[in-house]
């Protein structure tokens, strides 16, 4: 094994181990990758090390100039069964962060994978993608990391650990969605009760729909082509909102229906 593996290992194995302790990394553990290439490889290891299965992705920004110069304007990571937290109605979910590494919530539409992708389709349109999917739901992609200046890393780390991902908070179906304009899919983010963001869906490069289209192209790509019944996360409406332990966010989805999430101080995974 030559010395760009031995560090993907290690730097995966630094990241699951960190995650599962519930503990802080104090800087990035190892030489960061240099390309998106060793950082998907980063988190295809620490994919296989994580003890649980992927039951789909979420997708991330990729902004100028990083956008052009990786030829690439999205990112992706796996969201893992046991970090899927269904909304209650009328409470709050409460999701663990890592205190001292980082954590925020992001607004979100889900798609709902409906049948199985064709394992040999490399290359999609949107309407090819489109039609993978059944239902949309409204949720929260709960950001985290043990490393908290991850953001401030670039996108190659954090494509290396699980794209900054820690779970997601599925509330309801976004009823009526194929007869609204993406740019009708509006969002408000409030954080202790202070509006702090805003936006449509349409205000992300392509919308959803592209998204999609990004999703079922990189997935098949990796080998990993999408299954029914997965969720893709598409992309943070009002921007990536920090949050702490202690700390709560209301989240309102105009004309689809309203989620509350609370961040508690979480500890080593069983």
């Amino acid at each position: 094994m030559d010395a760009v593996a031995n560090n993907i290992r290690a730097i995966a194995e630094r990241f699951v181990s960190a995650r599962l302790a519930g503990a802080v990394l104090p800087g990035y553990p190892g030489e960061a990758p240099a390309d998106l290439v060793e950082a998907y490889a980063c988190q295809d290891i620490a994919i296989n090390l994580w003890p649980d299965r992927v039951v789909g992705w979420k997708i991330g920004r990729i902004n100028a100039p990083d956008d052009v110069r990786f030829g690439c304007d999205r990112l992706a990571g796996p969201i893992f069964a046991n970090s899927v937290l269904p909304a209650q109605a009328g409470q709050a979910t409460q999701f663990p962060v890592t205190v001292g590494g980082f954590s925020a919530v992001e607004a979100e539409f889900v798609f709902h994978i409906r049948h199985n992708a064709p394992s040999a389709k490399h290359h999609w349109t949107q309407d090819e993608a489109m039609a993978l999917v059944g239902d949309v739901f409204i949720g929260i992609e709960i950001a985290g990391s043990p490393l908290a200046t991850i953001n401030d890393l670039g996108p190659l780390v954090v494509a290396s650990d699980f794209g900054n991902n820690a779970g997601l908070i599925l509330g309801p179906k976004a009823e009526g969605w194929r007869d609204r304009p993406v740019s009708g899919w509006t969002c408000e983010t409030l954080i202790d009760g202070k509006s702090i963001g805003v936006g449509a869906a349409s205000d992300l490069p392509g919308g959803p729909f592209e998204a999609m289209r990004f999703i079922a192209e990189f997935s098949a790509r990796r080998g990993r082509p999408l299954e029914a019944g997965w969720l893709i996360s598409t992309g943070a409406v009002t921007g990536v909102h920090d949050i702490a332990a202690g700390q709560s966010a209301r989240l309102r989805f105009d004309g689809f229906g309203e989620l509350a999430c609370k961040a508690v101080a979480g500890g080593p995974q069983a």
